[in-house]
């Protein structure tokens, strides 16, 4: 009923205003070439057109949808809508007052016509939404922060119309900064723009700003962190529109304004994968997740939900974890399958009766022991999971007729220092090797450090800093490559999909970052300054560890793929006898090893081992 009242009166004042519009087309047309006054001749017209637009305007008005829009939000879109139903409404009034019904009709009056009611009806509309900005909406105390925009585009644009919607209750903006020339001394939606980033200091001094907001979805991690160290010396608040959206596909969404992270200062554009496009093998399949509780098996869990699995099954050691994946998983997908099992993977009786249970047709297989210091005080356990424990599970795939298996790997099995690298690489070649000998399709893909993950170093920064500090670094030229959680699992997926079997897969990760200016930045964003409020300390070089990490080693290479930062390596030639006999030693006597047979077996089957080693020891 509200609706209806609504349309019949909105129906009305276009009738009235219609009329007015072919009234004054008729006297504009006689007042300038004639007397001002209407001849007798053209008032039977005059009436006929006046009925006749007014039927077939409000009819095309009806079926266009004029009164279905709340017009105190129009825009440029409901502006064409008008333009649109006003040009076919005289049209058809032109065609039956003039053509089907010939009268006396001038032709000026044809286009004062359109030109009229375009200007009254348009008029009507927009001075709603002109009366509701500026009258009807209440002022709402409190809302005079003053918001510096970063970024005068799209984005920039979308931010500042979205404070001035929530009636700037967040904020009002009181200009941009740009980098570019030809935006200077501009104005966007009334605000001008103030200046380059050179400029921030002065403008929040001088407009006295409480806020910023950087709005530049498409800037580099480089540019991001150079203007973050600019505005936090400004010590405003500071918020960012998140780079993962496309401001030209209209992806931009001004609600995710939020904290900067310190995934924003990545030296690099967000890696995305269309997964709606290659994640097609997963559906129908029963898909088995090893590793399923940690960081990125979890993630791998809730992204392979989405595709419609025949059945989820979740395989990780520790139970908490794995209850948590199950309980979210089921909550939020209420159809899935999920089956969860309790598993050690170096357990190859339990692995293969798992695999025969659910005949899965993809794996993918997360669960390892990564890190580098423990697995140096426990290397015959990293022997034992990392390398026994793939060759459980690739064993144990291709007697279940397993379609695709991937294997985590990292770029520390590269030219590797570490006893947890070298096993990872002893791993990369268990499955290249099973490959040669089995219809499963073996690949593993290769990434630097997760962003967040357990163990990682943003989480432990981030205990130290609420500590008081102080951070602890261990050496102010380390250096790594860095990706984040969706990502590292969006590769994965991706890298099942374009499996031919042997392949290494490695993301182009930009360039590394230096671990002590993620320290400072992770200072900064937490409201402190670096050695002043938070000390920073330099513990040393760990054993294992190396300044910095390869993603490839100099015989492997690498060729395209068809995502353009995703590159193939080549595979080595593996000794498959040698390969065999290490593991059956590791079957044999695995909790028995002392770590010279660790390092002299390791050695001897990842030879680059050997030199870099001995490398890492001579610097320490």
């Amino acid at each position: 009923m509200i609706l209806r009242k609504r349309t019949l009166l909105l129906m009305v004042i276009d009738a009235v205003l219609i009329n007015l519009a072919v009234f004054l087309s008729f006297y504009i047309r006689f007042a300038v070439d004639g007397d001002g006054t209407i001849p007798e001749e053209y008032l039977l017209t005059l009436t006929h057109s006046a009925w006749t637009a007014t039927l077939i305007y409000l009819s095309v008005f009806y079926i266009f949808g004029l009164y279905n829009k709340l017009w105190q939000y129009a825009s440029i879109g409901e502006l064409i809508s008008i333009i649109f139903a006003v040009t076919v409404a005289a049209a058809g009034t032109i065609t039956v007052v003039y053509f089907i019904a010939p009268m006396r009709f001038p032709h000026t009056v044809s286009a004062l016509m359109w030109f009229s009611t375009l200007f009254l009806i348009g008029g009507s509309r927009f001075i709603w939404r002109i009366l509701q900005d500026n009258i009807f909406t209440p002022h709402v105390p409190g809302s005079q922060n003053q918001v510096l925009i970063i970024g005068a585009g799209d984005a920039g644009v979308m931010a500042a119309r979205e404070l001035k919607n929530k009636n700037y209750r967040e904020g009002r903006p009181v200009g941009y900064i740009d980098d570019a020339a030809t935006k200077q001394r501009l104005q966007l939606m009334g605000i001008p723009v103030l200046g380059t980033r050179r400029d921030i200091p002065r403008v929040v001094k001088n407009h006295n700003i409480d806020k910023i907001i950087i709005a530049m979805p498409s800037a580099s991690g480089d540019v991001i962190r150079e203007i973050v160290g600019i505005c936090e010396k400004t010590g405003v608040d500071l918020k960012i529109m998140p780079g993962v959206f496309d401001v030209v596909s209209g992806k931009v969404d001004t609600k995710e304004i939020r904290q900067v992270q310190v995934e924003d200062l990545l030296g690099r554009e967000a890696v995305t994968v269309d997964l709606e496009d290659v994640a097609g093998y997963l559906t129908g399949e029963a898909v088995l997740i090893t590793g399923g509780g940690g960081s990125i098996g979890s993630e791998l869990c809730r992204q392979v939900a989405r595709f419609n699995p025949a059945k989820l099954v979740i395989v990780g050691h520790g139970e908490n974890s794995v209850f948590d994946i199950e309980q979210e998983l089921r909550s939020e997908n209420p159809g899935l399958d999920v089956v969860t099992e309790i598993l050690d993977i170096k357990d190859r009786e339990k692995v293969h009766l798992v695999f025969q249970r659910y005949k899965p047709g993809v794996v993918f297989h997360a669960a390892a022991h990564k890190h580098v210091p423990l697995m140096e005080k426990n290397p015959e356990e990293a022997m034992k999971n990392n390398i026994m424990g793939t060759s459980n599970l690739a064993e144990a795939a291709d007697a279940a007729k397993v379609k695709t298996f991937v294997l985590i790997s990292t770029d520390k099995a590269v030219n590797p220092t570490s006893i947890m690298g070298a096993t990872k690489r002893v791993a990369e070649m268990v499955i290249q090797s099973m490959d040669k000998r089995s219809d499963t399709k073996y690949v593993a893909v290769r990434f630097g450090n997760v962003l967040g993950s357990r163990g990682s170093v943003i989480p432990t920064f981030k205990r130290q800093i609420a500590k008081g500090g102080p951070v602890t670094v261990t050496h102010p030229d380390m250096v790594r490559y860095f990706m984040t959680i969706p990502e590292a699992s969006q590769l994965v997926i991706q890298a099942g999909s374009m499996a031919q079997g042997g392949e290494i897969f490695i993301l182009d990760m930009g360039q590394p970052v230096k671990i002590l200016d993620l320290a400072r930045d992770l200072i900064r964003l937490s409201g402190f300054e670096p050695d002043v409020d938070i000390k920073i300390k330099f513990t040393g070089m760990r054993p294992g560890e190396k300044l910095f990490e390869e993603l490839l080693t100099a015989e492997e290479g690498t060729s395209a793929t068809k995502h353009k930062r995703i590159f193939v390596a080549k595979p080595n030639n593996i000794n498959v006898s040698q390969l065999e006999e290490l593991i059956h030693l590791i079957r044999e006597r695995g909790s028995y090893l002392t770590r010279e047979e660790v390092m002299g077996q390791l050695q001897a089957i990842v030879p680059t081992f050997r030199k870099q080693a001995s490398k890492a020891v001579a610097n320490q």
